[in-house]
């Protein structure tokens, strides 16, 4: 077993919360207490060495929609942005709502994705929530945790149902807190700018109704939720209470919604076209502090890859969603350099709690946990061209815009994966 030393690192350690140089011995794909003689000693050059990222919310599009991104594509965008695991979602074409279309991503995944891949499964059947999935036999099939994605259950007996039985499996549920009436046929949040635009918007309440609904829920049932996005001011003391209150629950947020707001829109863009949709300003730096104080837990892609036809479209008739393996930790770094986090903070954000959350070993520097690892330069600038993505789809609202942070290498389980990607074969 091969003993690797990094030396002349920035280690970015979120669980002690620190920033130092210092140096790092991976032996047998795990972190390794000091002492060891290495087999190879790297040199670090002062870049940053942090646990590499946990992204809990990744669109895969297969099975059905290959075209837009594969197990193999998808891995190796992980690869290039410093992601050592994906969590993905089951909207795929069918649902992943059955142990057997379970198992056959967990196949694919294992063939081709060069990172740790942790499938969801829906939470109901179809994603239609009318009637609950077989959530046992699913986590023993492997599933991570249960979602039915953007597509928000509004029988809330039939969510209270699936809540208790989640409960009683020990099942992490997660939620789209948005009041569907409120937010269908949306394209972008409703205000002055969308009036401007004659765009039709989605009330920031919506966010809140939901919010408030799944709570009540959580204490009628004692579930434990995360809810996938957290995106307006308002809804920020609902979930402050609902921790306070003790219940299970945590929260995360899209990189988007932290680095764009709804002006970024403009001409109708539709790279800029989310759901939720991007929002106010002051939404977006009330977002920044509760991810800064702790109160908003997690920090994701939203990964949701759409092909050429599918965004040029008219803005209001355009498909939701952005790419966002590759360029996480770049934007996210924008956080860094303006002085709304610290590095540890933001790893605490990008690896360390989705770990915890999912009951994870990895996101930490600790020793015996698993060497997945990213090395980066904070501080290298470059100029974003879409088709130079590695992902499928190249939909980014980054597109030509200057970001600061580089990904050097991406370690799993010891394993540098970036000279891999770059010498083995590519999946089509």
């Amino acid at each position: 077993m091969t003993t690797l030393r990094f030396e002349n690192a920035r280690l970015i350690n979120p669980e002690a919360g620190t920033d130092t140089l210092g140096t790092l011995t991976v032996s047998g794909g795990v972190i390794a207490e000091e002492g060891a003689a290495p087999d190879e000693v790297i040199d670090c050059k002062g870049h940053c060495l942090a646990p590499g990222i946990v992204d809990i919310g990744v669109k895969v599009s297969e099975p059905g929609e290959r075209h837009k991104e594969s197990f193999a594509s998808a891995g190796r965008a992980a690869v290039a942005g410093g992601i050592t695991t994906l969590v993905t979602r089951p909207d795929t074409t069918p649902a992943i709502d059955t142990p057997e279309t379970l198992e056959f991503v967990e196949r694919r995944a294992a063939i081709d994705a060069a990172v740790n891949v942790l499938p969801m499964a829906a939470l109901t059947k179809g994603r239609q929530g009318r009637e609950m999935t077989e959530i046992g036999f699913l986590m023993d099939a492997g599933a991570i945790a249960f979602t039915d994605c953007d597509s928000v259950i509004t029988d809330t007996k039939v969510l209270s149902r699936a809540l208790t039985y989640a409960k009683s499996c020990g099942a992490l549920v997660i939620g789209h807190v948005q009041e569907p009436g409120l937010s269908a046929g949306g394209a972008v949040t409703s205000g002055k700018f969308a009036t401007l635009r004659g765009l039709s918007g989605v009330s920031p309440m919506a966010e809140r109704m939901g919010i408030d609904r799944d709570i009540a829920l959580l204490e009628m049932t004692g579930a434990a939720y995360h809810i996938d996005q957290i995106t307006t001011a308002r809804a920020l003391p609902a979930l402050e209470r609902a921790k306070a209150n003790g219940l299970d629950i945590t929260a995360g947020v899209g990189i988007h919604h932290l680095t764009l707001n709804e002006m970024d829109v403009a001409d109708y863009r539709t790279f800029f076209k989310l759901k939720p949709p991007l929002r106010a300003e002051e939404d977006r730096l009330a977002v920044v502090d509760a991810v800064a104080s702790g109160l908003i837990d997690i920090i994701c892609s939203m990964h949701t890859p759409q092909d050429e036809e599918s965004k040029r479209l008219p803005f209001e008739e355009a498909a939701s969603g952005a790419v966002a393996l590759e360029t996480l930790l770049p934007a996210a770094l924008r956080l860094v350099h303006n002085g709304h986090l610290d590095l540890p903070t933001l790893f605490r954000a990008l690896s360390l709690n989705p770990a915890n959350r999912l009951g994870l070993p990895c996101g930490r520097l600790t020793p015996g946990a698993p060497a997945d690892l990213v090395l980066f330069d904070p501080d290298a600038s470059f100029k974003l061209d879409r088709f130079a993505l590695k992902s499928k789809s190249k939909n980014t609202p980054f597109d030509g815009a200057i970001l600061q942070g580089r990904v050097t290498a991406t370690y799993v389980g010891g394993e540098n994966m970036t000279v891999q990607m770059n010498d083995g074969p590519h999946d089509a």
